[in-house]
């Protein structure tokens, strides 16, 4: 009689260990992180909103604007940086030009001077200056009216379409380049792959940028501005962030995702001046949004929207830089393991 031979006893800790490999602990590890930066990215730039050295004017006659500059100065916290300016047409044009944020008018023979303000910069901006101005002018025996010369349109609710078109271009742009890595490898092969993903990605980049100019503006009513205009900048947002992501992955490997995402979403989206304008992030959102790709994208979006295109050249630059050296990263990368597809072994083939 044949005795069946029996499965040798295999503990808890060896199953734990054939379940979870080394680098599934490091890959757990990192997300962790991920999220933990999340939470502590977000929470850190959004919490305490609060304006601070807001590009601020006044207009008055003679020593009144000086004396009235002067008193903004001395202000608790710096919520404002002001400036003297001669006359409220310039007023105008430089919060049209995105150059201040808003201007007090002051009428030295009444008690009602007049605030201008720009919602379609930002309405949780506009609503500070308006509130900080108010208590000002309470003080000091007086009133304020409200112009907003530069408002937001009635379908935009809170100013934020401009950021989630935005943030809906960004997503599209690492999540192309993810979905490259995930199914064929994150490394390219070769150069010849290398410009193939790249051509993916312009091809997403062209498709996604039209759809989302066209879902905000004739479908929706979202969001004025050309759609034209739209259409080229989301292409640039996708591209960029797509072949920026296709660099790490190309330097990092699969991890490269993970610094995508660090970047693009636990960095750029608090600091992109969305749901708190760049003048009401803490110092250190503030500085790095304007250099990544939600916050120059979001900028940018809103200077089609309502600005009639006015101050686009930097975040233009940002968007194109990232583009730039993402593209030329990844055909080095690809053309550093060589020409020939066939060397790679299967999991690194596109």
């Amino acid at each position: 009689m044949t005795r069946t031979a029996q499965a040798p006893h295999r503990s808890f800790l060896d199953e734990v260990k054939d379940a979870v490999t080394p680098r599934a602990t490091l890959l757990v590890i990192g997300v962790l992180a991920l999220q933990l930066l999340f939470i502590a990215s977000y929470v850190g730039a959004l919490h305490h909103p609060k304006p601070k050295d807001v590009a601020f004017a006044v207009v008055a006659p003679g020593t009144a604007a000086e004396q009235a500059v002067a008193r903004l100065e001395r202000l608790p916290g710096k919520p404002l940086d002001p400036r003297t300016l001669a006359d409220e047409a310039t007023a105008r044009e430089q919060i049209a030009n995105r150059d201040i944020d808003g201007a007090l008018l002051i009428d030295p023979s009444g008690t009602t001077d007049t605030l201008l303000v720009a919602s379609g910069g930002g309405k949780v901006l506009a609503s500070a200056l308006i509130a900080l101005t108010t208590e000002l002018e309470k003080s000091e025996g007086r009133t304020v009216r409200t112009v907003d010369v530069v408002p937001a349109d009635a379908q935009d609710a809170n100013g934020l379409t401009p950021f989630y078109l935005v943030v809906g271009w960004c997503v599209g742009g690492y999540l192309c380049a993810s979905a490259l890595a995930v199914s064929a490898g994150a490394r390219p092969a070769g150069p010849r792959r290398a410009v193939i993903r790249l051509a993916a990605m312009a091809l997403v980049a062209i498709v996604g940028g039209l759809g989302g100019a066209v879902i905000v503006g004739p479908v929706l009513g979202a969001l004025p501005g050309s759609v034209a205009a739209l259409w080229g900048l989301g292409a640039l947002i996708t591209f960029a962030v797509g072949a920026a992501t296709l660099a790490l992955q190309c330097v990092f490997g699969i991890i490269g995702i993970g610094v995508a995402v660090l970047l693009v979403v636990i960095l750029g989206n608090p600091s992109a001046g969305g749901a708190l304008p760049p003048p009401m992030l803490p110092p250190f959102w503030k500085a790095i949004g304007p250099a990544l790709p939600p916050g120059a994208g979001t900028w940018a979006a809103r200077s089609i929207a309502y600005f009639k295109g006015n101050d686009l050249t930097a975040s233009m630059l940002v968007l194109s830089a990232w583009a730039v050296l993402g593209s030329a990263i990844t055909l080095v990368a690809g053309s550093l393991r060589g020409a020939d597809p066939a060397n790679a072994s299967p999991q690194e083939r596109p």
